[in-house]
């Protein structure tokens, strides 16, 4: 079972490699939506505990 998550892991890192290799726009593009959601998700959070607080 061991073996097979670090196969599946080098797998998505060559992946992720390859992507951002051949196509560097696309891929900063979907890093910056990553990054969007991130703080997206951050920020309801943080709505949500000053409403909790209020």
């Amino acid at each position: 079972m061991v073996q097979t998550k670090k196969i599946a892991l080098y797998m998505v890192v060559v992946f992720v490699l390859y992507t951002i290799i051949t196509d560097p726009d696309r891929s900063a593009d979907l890093v910056q939506i990553g990054f969007e959601g991130v703080a997206s998700a951050a920020q309801g959070v943080g709505e949500f505990m000053s409403a909790l607080i209020k």
